[in-house]
């Protein structure tokens, strides 16, 4: 297939960039040779000023009548319209959804450039390595559990083993390219099915239909589901005899869920994720947490809802109250122009998918690269450990594709015909070659968010790389 030829004003654009760039970085230098300054030139507020200005552009093009107003170097506000449709009411505030929104870009940036290190199943050297893993932290990932902490260990290693590997099953940069599909009814305005189903990997939410009836919007390729509490009840109504798709529960574990396992041949995992306070809510952003995780590029159709929406539908069920529509859609078009996701939606179906707007890797790079050190400057940690100076916690772990296997001894036939070997015995030749060079260039160390939704205090695991096995 022959790549699309773009015309010469993106090239141009480009070209100004790093002129303007350049500009900016000589007139810091004389700026501090003319004062007599002998510290070293700080770079940093200059690359990210220039980036926002890259950002803001992005969002002119693509944000479907968002604007982004900069307030500095990190602080953006992302702005709706005037008039748009405002219908989501927050009962315990008494007020309807603002129509903008305030971020960090720094912080964002920063947050999501480690998603792409970071494992987000729960798992064994996890709870191993945690402090209080066991004894604390398990016991909230396990419903009636009838206390509030793992007094009896081997009790709660009964109820988490059907879904606690003994090391990540999946890996940073396992996948090229994953379609993370939401619910949104907007769907049904769209043919998007055959171009969901090229993906390498495909992430469905909750309870969502996968058949011919909805196939030209939404595709039939099913490899990993992220499902709620409610959801997960009725989890073999949901996988409808597909034995492939990863199952992926957001909450907790629970007893009805461990006799339902038992039945089914899929893999069944923990989600090990954080908290997005200021940014989107629901099942969806944690598929895209779960994506990034594992995936280069990140597409995602079914969750934007444009400016001037009347309703939040779902493309299977009647119409309903959505959560936080607009929070979320401000959100999702920050991450597009952090180069995060790419947004797909009913209004971009019929236009070329060029994305020579969205900054490049090459900028992103060089602003994470800038937020970073402004962050250690200003907290005076200059210097460190590189990419594990947030390990606060770390531990060791045997060699890739060693250790128990996720299930349990009374899983009989369904057990010995489980699909949790094709994920959690894989070979590491059998890994994508990006997957296999990034494990080495992290030494062979698993990262883990702690807790919250901090960039600090991560668990670190050591794996012995190849040659040291």
């Amino acid at each position: 297939m022959t790549r699309p030829r773009f015309s010469r004003k993106p090239a141009l654009v480009r070209l100004l960039s790093v002129a303007a760039l350049f500009s900016i970085i000589l007139i810091a230098i004389q700026s501090s040779f003319f004062t007599g300054s002998r510290a070293p030139v700080n770079l940093d507020i200059p690359i990210l000023s220039h980036f926002q200005s890259n950002l803001q552009q992005c969002v002119a093009n693509r944000g479907l009548g968002l604007t982004a107003h900069i307030i500095d170097h990190c602080n953006v506000i992302l702005k709706f319209p005037q008039g748009t449709n405002s219908t989501w009411y927050n009962e315990q505030f008494k007020i309807f959804e603002p129509l903008e929104y305030k971020y960090d870009v720094c912080e964002t940036i920063l947050l999501w450039e480690q998603y792409r290190n970071m494992t987000t199943v729960l798992t064994r050297e996890y709870l191993d390595s945690r402090p209080d893993g066991w004894f604390d932290y398990a016991a909230k990932r396990i419903a009636q559990l009838g206390a509030d902490k793992c007094y009896n260990q081997t009790l709660c290693e009964e109820h988490l083993n059907l879904t606690l590997p003994a090391k990540p099953p999946f890996h940073p940069r396992q996948f090229r390219r994953c379609a993370v599909v939401g619910n949104s009814g907007d769907l049904l305005k769209t043919q998007f099915g055959e171009e969901i189903d090229s993906h390498d990997a495909v992430i469905r939410d909750n309870e969502a239909p996968v058949n011919e009836r909805y196939a030209k919007h939404v595709g039939l390729k099913r490899d990993f589901r992220l499902v709620v509490r409610g959801a997960a009840g009725n989890m073999i109504k949901i996988l409808n005899g597909s034995d492939d798709e990863v199952l992926i529960i957001k909450s907790v574990i629970h007893r009805d869920f461990n006799a339902m396992i038992k039945k089914i041949r899929n893999p069944v995992y923990l989600f090990q994720g954080i908290v997005l306070r200021r940014g989107a809510k629901g099942t969806g952003m944690k598929s895209i947490e779960l994506a990034l995780s594992m995936c280069d590029i990140v597409d995602i159709y079914g969750f934007t809802v444009d400016p001037g929406y009347t309703e939040w539908t779902r493309y299977f069920s009647t119409p309903r109250k959505g959560h936080n529509p607009l929070q979320g859609r401000a959100y999702y078009q920050l991450l597009e122009c952090l180069g995060v996701i790419r947004i797909h939606s009913p209004m971009r179906a019929k236009r070329k998918q060029d994305w020579s707007d969205v900054p490049s890797r090459e900028m992103i790079n060089n602003a994470h690269r800038a937020a970073l050190h402004l962050k250690k400057k200003q907290a005076g940690q200059e210097g460190g450990l590189g990419r594990f100076v947030n390990c606060k916690v770390w531990g060791k772990s045997g060699p890739y594709g060693t250790g128990p296997v996720s299930g349990s001894t009374d899983m009989t036939d369904t057990r010995k015909e489980s699909n949790y070997n094709r994920w959690e015995i894989m070979p590491f030749e059998s890994l994508r070659e990006e997957a296999r060079k990034h494990y080495m260039q992290m030494e062979g160390v698993s990262l883990y968010k702690m807790d919250g939704n901090k960039l600090d205090d991560l668990v670190c695991v050591k794996h012995p790389l190849k040659s040291e096995a």
